[in-house]
């Protein structure tokens, strides 16, 4: 049963999995948020574990970064470990004109100039990869619920994290909120393989004006945006 990345058994995994994109993050969400939270998975120190939140089974697995790496490990959960919610739980840039540093953003849609996504289709299709309705419709108001408050919108991600060439005034015109690496990825995985695919991203740093987090806040202090997370994964059905 096990993968070239990934070293789990059969019902190892729950059927929801929150994924962050680093490893750490994945360990600090176990160890700080689950009950008797176990590691399932150590290939390449991409970490994995399952355990109960509020006595409902909750994996977190490690993503990497970018699209390729992520949709290695999504695809693995969905089709050989049978998982069906996925909840990116991850950082982005703050692009939109009201975003503000750790607002937490629900990413409707992803923009994207991913050739992973321009590939899958024929020439001169343009495929828009969006988030399963019910988990944002779910998140959306769990936050509300909780005072927790978010931004709804697109986010881009970026097939290359240095790139001088991206317009930033431009797609902040056509409304997006954040730019990160992922989520065009994870979403048209999801509807591929036929998992559930949400984005929850917290904004790490801003690309215009100033503000930025340390990789320590990054991995340690983004709390409510995986209690957000974990609310909506024990939520849905």
């Amino acid at each position: 049963m096990a993968t070239p990345h990934n070293e789990a058994e059969p019902g190892d995994y729950a059927e929801t999995v929150l994924m962050p994109g680093d490893p750490l993050r994945a360990k600090y969400i176990a160890e700080t948020f689950l009950d008797d939270a176990r590691q399932v998975n150590g290939v390449r120190n991409c970490l994995g574990y399952t355990g109960t939140y509020k006595g409902v089974p909750v994996s977190t697995q490690a993503s990497g970064m970018g699209i390729p790496s992520l949709s290695i490990y999504t695809h693995e959960l969905a089709s050989v470990y049978g998982v069906k919610n996925i909840i990116r739980v991850g950082s982005c840039g703050g692009v939109g004109k009201d975003v503000k540093l750790r607002d937490i953003i629900l990413g409707e849609g992803s923009t994207t100039d991913s050739a992973v996504i321009e590939n899958t289709f024929q020439p001169g299709i343009h495929y828009a990869p969006i988030a399963d309705f019910e988990l944002l419709d779910t998140a959306y108001h769990k936050a509300k619920e909780l005072g927790i408050s978010t931004k709804v919108g697109d986010v881009y991600a970026a097939d290359r994290f240095y790139n001088d060439n991206v317009d930033m005034e431009r797609l902040r015109d056509y409304g997006v909120l954040g730019i990160e690496m992922e989520s065009a990825g994870l979403y048209l995985l999801g509807k591929q393989l036929g998992f559930r695919a949400l984005s929850i991203l917290t904004v790490s740093d801003m690309i215009f004006g100033e503000g930025s987090t340390t990789s320590e806040e990054r991995e340690r202090s983004f709390n409510d945006m995986i209690t957000l997370a974990l609310e909506t994964a024990i939520a849905v059905k």
